[in-house]
């Protein structure tokens, strides 16, 4: 959420800044007219609400003759006064809605552009390997190893689910247990967290109002089924007033994750890329309202992820997400791609995002500062890892000649000192 003071005393510079996220400078002025509406109407109705009082309080001291009038009077001011408040609970719940509504300013640093199109390639990692044999891709590395039940769990549970066993679901398991361990020598406080949620933190994340239609909804409970461990440790400390010292707070965060994938329909619907749930081990920050601070873990957050691909062994590029396509609440975000062999081209596996006040703004998140003053915190999140979608490149990248799959060193310890899996491994 942002500060609807600075946007009132900066209009231009937010019109120009919003727009570059595609945001109609008609609905800032929409929005500055209901705040002064709103703010007109608190007005009025503290001036009624003192007028009725000033008039009941004389009806103590008035004479016999005069308390009918009097009476009269104040009954007609609190007529006034409950349609007063009436008509500004209704402006403010709108006022609240389109505030809600508003995306993150961007960085300067971020690229302009309408979709992915416009995302800007940084650099890339890594040699993109050449096979002397004939690939297969993960689907049929699946097939062959009896890595799956793909076709046994669509029966079950419908398209876009999967069930992986043996050696790929040890794999899964271990990838997860790799960038766990990361994450604690890197500082993190590792926590298993809830897949459900309560309406509140979804405003507070940023997925409400705009992706309704990604979300699974349970109304019998009136839950819902999260899509990132990201929403959970953003609420996590909602209404907290924390001290400098405690920061920054590091969470990685591991859960199941639900996505409805409402707007992917006729993409990727094979395999491990796109599937309804999954897990994932989320890296998330809460640090103070500085920029050179939140842009520092920004770039840590980044490097930890590379880290991550480096050990995994995947040739990787970084991309610089253009404004039109970073979604509402980032300033600045970077996409890390790993390979895919099958399909010629590299795919997102992590999403590295700079928030700033943003999320803390919609959780009243705030400390105290060592000069005494009360502020926003800030918020980054990155992913740590995502499966099945990992398992894609990793399969494929290090497949051999007979359909095997080397593990790679740093990856060894979590699968028993495997050097290799598949149904040729002796």
């Amino acid at each position: 959420m942002l500060d609807i003071k600075f946007i009132a005393e900066n209009t231009e510079w937010v019109k120009k800044s919003l727009a570059r996220k595609g945001f109609p400078a008609e609905k800032v002025d929409e929005l500055l007219a209901k705040y002064y509406e709103m703010n007109k109407l608190k007005t009025s109705s503290q001036a009624l609400a003192e007028e009725k009082n000033k008039l009941s309080n004389s009806i103590k001291t008035a004479t016999a003759d005069e308390r009918p009038l009097i009476i009269a009077q104040s009954k007609q001011v609190g007529e006034r006064f409950k349609a007063e408040q009436e008509k500004l609970s209704v402006v403010q719940t709108e006022f609240e809605d389109m505030i809600l509504r508003m995306p993150n300013y961007p960085s300067a640093e971020s690229p302009d552009g309408p979709d992915d199109s416009a995302n800007v390639v940084r650099y890339k990692v890594g040699e993109i390997p050449q096979f002397d044999f004939p690939i297969r891709d993960h689907i049929e590395l699946m097939a062959l190893n009896d890595w799956s039940e793909m076709e046994r769990i669509a029966h079950v549970s419908g398209a876009r689910t999967y069930a992986i066993k043996n050696d790929l679901a040890q794999l899964e398991i271990a990838i997860h247990m790799m960038v766990m361990d990361k994450l604690r020598q890197n500082g993190f406080t590792l926590l298993t967290v809830p897949s459900i949620t309560k309406e509140k933190p979804l405003f507070n994340q940023g997925y409400l109002p705009f992706a309704r239609d990604e979300i699974y909804y349970m109304p019998a409970d009136d839950i819902y089924l999260s899509g990132t461990a990201e929403l959970i440790l953003n609420s996590l400390h909602a209404d907290e007033l924390l001290n400098e010292a405690d920061l920054p707070i590091l969470y990685a965060g591991f859960s199941p994750c639900y996505r409805r994938e409402a707007g992917a329909a006729g993409k990727d619907t094979r395999g491990l890329i796109r599937v309804h749930q999954f897990f994932k081990t989320e890296q998330f920050v809460i640090c103070n309202n500085d920029p050179a601070e939140s842009e520092k873990w920004h770039q840590k957050l980044l490097k930890i992820s590379e880290e991550i691909l480096q050990d995994l062994e995947l040739p990787y590029q970084v991309l610089e997400v253009c404004t039109g396509d970073m979604g509402a609440p980032k300033y600045r975000q970077y996409d890390l791609e790993a390979w895919v062999p099958s399909q010629n081209c590299y795919r997102e596996t992590h999403s590295c995002s700079n928030i700033t006040e943003w999320q803390a703004r919609r959780t009243n998140l705030r400390y105290r500062g060592n000069d005494g003053k009360v502020k926003y915190c800030q918020t980054l999140n990155n992913t740590g890892i995502a499966t099945p979608r990992a398992l894609v490149p990793f399969v494929e990248i290090h497949q051999q000649a007979d359909g095997s799959v080397k593990i790679p060193p740093k990856l060894q310890p979590y699968m028993g000192g495997k050097k290799f899996i598949g149904k040729n491994v002796r």
